[in-house]
């Protein structure tokens, strides 16, 4: 099995080029959907977040509250860090898990997308690397249109992430996303044709 890690800043169309992806044939892993899953309630990542922060991030329902923990966290270089080292390698385990039932069940192709591919050394896990790119007043625009942040928050958010020149240093395949949709997807069609069916 073949599996494409795709990375990429916020607002850089990631998840549009998953989307596309998956209409090709591939099949999905999102790491997002997976560090829920390590937070389900009562479960041993759960309990250990609760422990590290303490039962304040717990809402009503049981659930880890993802806003109080982010307010912890994002005002705290050590305790992201700390949540970081709970999380990152049980998000590992399970996206091992995920793509190998995929190489059983014979998929072909599978994506891991995940927004940290490179910061939480997930590389291992795939066969090529490819980050989608954007222009900063394109992205800045994208949040401000789906997201309603202002462009000082907008431009905080974009901060607060690794560079994307930085990024596209461990990338195998640069996927712009400059233009329309349409050329996304001719692009990503182009990639999938030339990078996916040639293997």
């Amino acid at each position: 099995m073949f599996v494409i890690g795709l990375t990429g800043g916020i607002g850089t169309g990631k998840t549009q080029v998953s989307r596309l992806l998956e209409e090709l044939g591939a099949s999905i892993v999102n790491a997002d959907l997976l560090g829920h899953e390590v937070y389900a309630p009562q479960s041993e990542g759960w309990h250990a977040v609760v422990n590290a922060f303490g039962e304040q991030i717990v809402s009503d329902n049981g659930e880890i509250d993802r806003r109080a923990l982010g307010g912890i966290v994002f005002s705290d270089d050590s305790a992201l860090q700390q949540l970081n080292a709970i999380m990152h390698p049980r998000i590992y385990d399970l996206a091992e898990q995920r793509l190998k039932g995929l190489a059983d069940q014979g998929v072909a192709t599978a994506v891991l997308e995940a927004a940290l591919l490179i910061e939480a050394k997930w590389t291992p896990l795939v066969d090529d690397v490819w980050v989608t790119v954007s222009p900063e007043e394109d992205i800045i625009a994208r949040l401000q249109d789906r997201n309603n942040m202002d462009e000082a928050t907008a431009r905080s958010r974009i901060d607060s992430q690794m560079p994307q020149t930085e990024r596209v240093e461990h990338a195998d395949v640069i996927v712009e996303n400059n233009a329309s949709l349409e050329d996304l997807s001719d692009s990503v069609k182009e990639l999938w044709n030339s990078r996916v069916l040639t293997r």
